[in-house]
């Protein structure tokens, strides 16, 4: 069976996918479902915590709402990344 979308529902997508920051990698998987350009707000399964990034008024990716907090730079890495996977 393939891939199902329904409007409204948050998804799990594919493989985990790896980042590195500060020589140190990290695995995420994206829980966010469709993303486009118009797309501001990502939920991510990072090391298995979730966190939500947010994209602010100046277009900088920064952590948003409950959950382990996490460096504001790896944020902007980890938004910078899906940002440049999907083409946003």
């Amino acid at each position: 069976m393939g891939f199902v979308y329904l409007p409204g529902e948050k998804t799990q997508m594919g493989l985990p996918l790896r980042i590195t920051y500060n020589d140190t990698d990290h695995v995420y998987q994206i829980n966010t479902s469709p993303i486009n350009k118009a797309t501001s707000e990502l939920e991510i399964l990072l090391n298995g915590e979730t966190i939500t990034l947010q994209k602010d008024e100046r277009q900088v990716w920064i952590q948003q709402g409950e959950g382990p907090m996490i460096d504001p730079e790896l944020a902007q890495a980890l938004g910078r990344s899906v940002s440049l996977r999907f083409r946003m």
